[in-house]
């Protein structure tokens, strides 16, 4: 695939109003969201909750991609269509999760580095003939006492530029997530600054790499206090702080920028992508690739009963609709109530 195909991919994960749900959850994390609906993990229950996602009615208008996990990928519909040949007839850009997850970076306490680099070439080629036409990869970069380091940040950022060009050798765009945890007691400030320092690593890295930046979309936190801060921002100090730092960091060839939610409740993950979207012109789209802050109404709607399949698909069309709308700055809080 040349980088004109690659170019088409990463523009339509971020064409307006539409954005990327997150579904790909490790069989551990959605065990875990299914125990809060008391819900045995199994791996028909699992198929079902992504079908009962994928194919909620009206939610392509506002979806232009699902991230997926290996076992998601590899299942069909009730109907037996496999889910990426599913997606794609609706529209919507199949895509597959490739790290194995952060692990502990020896001889850093408290910081992590994200594996699955070895074997990466093959799985995505193996990925490409199953359907998948993008991916993602998660760095994860915690705030705390005397850290980040400079090495781990660094040695985060070879692994996304590395991973970064074989996907884009595969004919996959490259879902680029460098996420600062929002899990800390660190201010907004503290995450402005480590963000910046971040963003200015990865893309150094990516210019040495050779990734071809028309091909990829950013995947990054917004800058937000830690949870167990005393600081509160307002959403408007938010979008700004972090609408300044995408535009010292992010290059303009960038097609767009899908936000992950860090955690945020899903209302406010909505409400700070619209004030940055209406803060007038900017290089690159910016839309949402969220996970949780999609799916939460949904799973609690759906309850994994039949009876609740239809509620839950609601659920998610309403928040899709809701953030669709953010992605062009037409959001407001107050439609929360009035959504349908």
């Amino acid at each position: 695939m040349n980088t004109a195909e690659l170019s088409a991919i990463a523009r339509s994960l971020v064409a307006k109003s539409r954005g990327i749900l997150a579904a790909d959850e490790s069989t551990s994390t959605i065990k875990k969201r299914f125990d809060t609906i008391k819900l045995e993990s199994t791996e028909e229950n699992r198929r079902i909750y992504r079908e009962m996602l994928f194919s909620a009615p009206g939610a392509q208008e506002y979806i232009s991609g699902v991230i997926m996990y290996d076992e998601t990928l590899r299942q069909k519909t009730k109907d037996g269509v496999p889910f990426p040949i599913y997606l794609a007839k609706n529209g919507i850009v199949p895509g597959i999760k490739v790290d194995t997850g952060a692990k502990p970076l020896a001889g850093f306490p408290g910081e992590t580095i994200t594996e699955g680099l070895d074997g990466l070439r093959e799985r995505l080629v193996e990925y490409h003939q199953l359907g998948a036409r993008f991916a993602k990869w998660r760095a994860v970069i915690d705030i705390g006492s005397g850290i980040p380091n400079l090495y781990a940040i660094e040695a985060n950022a070879e692994g996304l530029a590395r991973y970064a060009t074989l996907c884009q050798e595969a004919g996959i765009v490259p879902i680029v997530e460098p996420e600062v945890l929002m899990d800390g007691a660190h201010s907004l400030e503290r995450c402005e600054e480590v963000t910046n320092l971040v963003l200015d690593r990865v893309f150094a890295r990516l210019f040495a790499a050779r990734v071809s930046l028309e091909g990829m979309v950013l995947k990054p936190n917004m800058v937000v206090p830690g949870k167990k801060s005393p600081q509160k921002s307002t959403p408007e100090q938010v979008a700004e702080a972090t609408l300044r730092t995408l535009k010292r960091q992010v290059p303009a060839a960038v097609p767009g920028i899908a936000f992950l939610s860090g955690g945020q409740s899903p209302v406010d993950a909505t409400q700070h992508l619209s004030l940055m979207n209406a803060a007038g012109p900017l290089p690159w789209a910016l839309t949402f690739s969220y996970g949780r802050a999609l799916q939460e109404n949904a799973l609690s709607a759906w309850g994994g009963k039949p009876a609740g399949y239809s509620s839950g698909q609601q659920a998610l069309f309403v928040r899709a609709k809701l953030n669709g709308l953010a992605a062009v700055g037409a959001y407001k809080r107050a439609m929360e109530s009035s959504a349908a």
